[in-house]
């Protein structure tokens, strides 16, 4: 027999998840400003080993335009640099000696476009997670009915499976209306 509050909160949580990774990977979509979060990728060469850029030096903001990356150690410079080059996100850094600074350059109209094409593919990813978890929910309620859940309970419950694919729907719309508005701002 189905446990159909196990079913219901199963169904949340993955959707919710989906809309939270969602959230996640439209701060790493570049939308003009400068952010911390467009380093996230980044991994550095560090003694032969792949880490995060994160782990081997402190990034912050100057100003909307610039980003500072501090290492902390100064052979490190060399690394980042080449580490931010490689991963091809449209930056060109320099540095000062003590610390490596990105100019984050001006979006051009077509780059805007392909940014926002980008975080439409990240929201139909969210989506696509959002349905799964639905037809997991959906399987397991039409299973429950074979082995003798009664059909207006069933229904109930496919109902409520509805109303949160519906609500996590439309948080995703949500996002990548709020992320798509803040791309086009010139």
């Amino acid at each position: 027999m189905i446990d159909s509050a196990s079913t219901i909160s199963q169904c949340e949580e993955h959707m919710h998840k989906a809309v939270e990774h969602l959230d996640n990977e439209l701060t790493k979509v570049r939308a003009g400003a400068a952010n911390p979060a467009m380093l996230e990728g980044v991994r550095v060469d560090y003694y032969g080993q792949m880490v995060p850029l994160t782990q081997v030096s402190s990034i912050n903001t100057g100003d909307a335009r610039t980003l500072f990356v501090k290492p902390w150690e100064k052979k490190m410079i060399d690394p980042i640099e080449k580490a931010i080059i490689g991963a091809n996100l449209g930056f060109n850094p320099s540095n000062n000696g003590e610390s490596v600074i990105i100019h984050v350059p001006m979006l051009t109209e077509e780059r805007r476009k392909t940014l926002v094409k980008t975080a439409h593919a990240e929201a139909e990813h969210a989506k696509v997670g959002i349905r799964s978890s639905r037809q997991k929910a959906m399987d397991a309620i039409k299973s429950a009915k074979k082995d003798g859940l009664p059909e207006d309970h069933a229904k109930d419950l496919e109902g409520q499976v509805e109303k949160l694919t519906g609500t996590y729907n439309k948080k995703v719309e949500d996002l990548l209306g709020l992320k798509e508005k803040d791309i086009m701002k010139v």
